[in-house]
């Protein structure tokens, strides 16, 4: 199966274990008794105050919360009209938010890309710091650099993300001048995009990328250090020495590809492992992500701004599985899919 058809493959899986996940999240979604609304009608009803029980009636039955699970999730979806006809995610209408008064698309279209922004610059850092510390671990295997990369490691693994982001948040500011909170200064918020503003996310970005980043660097660097040096160990690498192959030659030409496979294969996982993983940190820091709302909704049972966000990061884990698939099959060519070509 050659790559064109294979991506064409995994987009048509992508799409029918989307609709599958949605079924999934929509479901857990509900799973508690109530939801937001009804759960407002009942304090106002334990108040005594009628016209606020009129308005969250009558926002039941305009985003349908008063119709079946089954139908609320075709219209929620898009496959079936709701009072206001065809308007799902299908659509382009994410909904209401209760929680904040306002819909979901004005509360997480600047997080969204925010988030994608602080994640990717996180996995920059996890690969510039994981590979070369763990290919000179393995290659010095048992010497002082391999156990300084080790304990670098371990301490990465132990430390607590929120711990290691109070930590930076106060010395990063006192000794380093680095700014408290955020992901830009006050004054770009809601302006369009300029030199300034990209120089003031650039620098409110330092702390966060290396708070995220640091124990998927610590876990991917074990990795790749146990890996490369499985590969080190096995006959065909002596062979190499025995014809007298350089050791630099030797490492990056069989030993070190062999050992990326795994290296790469944990880019499906590390981005939506990131968003969902981050959301104490972005708390903490207060930065403008969509983890902070995605803990607001859940706690208050705001089941549209809920889904959508668990649905963004389910689409998240989904295309970096594919990428890292795609990747897989250019940088090994032992790996095939769709069985043994005839």
């Amino acid at each position: 199966m050659n790559i064109l058809k294979y991506t064409i493959y995994r987009t048509m899986t992508m799409l029918l274990t989307l609709l599958v996940v949605s079924v999934m999240i929509f479901a857990i979604i509900n799973l508690p008794p109530g939801d937001y609304l009804s759960n407002q009608i009942a304090e106002l009803r334990a108040t005594g105050q009628a016209e606020g029980v009129a308005k969250a009636e009558f926002l039941r039955q305009e985003y349908a919360l008063d119709r079946p699970l089954w139908e609320q999730y075709l219209i929620w979806v898009g496959f079936a009209p709701g009072p206001n006809g065809f308007s799902g995610l299908l659509q382009g209408d994410f909904g209401w938010s209760f929680e904040f008064d306002q819909p979901v698309s004005d509360i997480v279209g600047d997080a969204l890309w925010l988030t994608v922004l602080v994640n990717l610059a996180a996995i920059l850092f996890v690969y510039m710091v994981a590979l070369p510390l763990g290919v000179v671990a393995a290659a010095r295997s048992k010497s002082w650099v391999d156990y300084s990369a080790a304990f670098v490691g371990y301490l990465g693994l132990a430390t607590p993300n929120f711990l290691l982001a109070l930590m930076l948040f106060y010395y990063g500011h006192k000794y380093l001048g680095l700014p408290i909170g955020g992901l830009m200064d006050p004054q770009f918020e809601g302006e369009p995009m300029s030199w300034p503003k990209v120089k003031s996310i650039l620098i409110h970005l330092i702390v966060p990328t290396f708070v995220i980043g640091t124990s998927g660097a610590a876990a991917m660097m074990q990795r790749l250090r146990a890996n490369l040096l499985d590969e080190l160990g096995k006959p065909y690498v002596e062979t190499a020495r025995a014809k007298g192959l350089s050791p630099a030659r030797m490492l990056t030409k069989y030993p070190l590809r062999m050992a990326f496979n795994p290296f790469v294969a944990d880019i499906g996982n590390l981005l939506p492992a990131m968003v969902s993983g981050s959301v104490l940190v972005s708390v903490v820091l207060g930065l403008q992500t969509i983890g902070p709302a995605l803990l607001a909704a859940l706690k208050s049972q705001d089941q549209f701004l809920a889904g959508f966000v668990l649905m963004f990061v389910a689409f998240l884990t989904l295309v970096g599985t594919m990428i890292s698939d795609l990747l897989l099959m250019l940088l090994d060519p032992r790996i095939r899919y769709g069985g043994r070509d005839q």
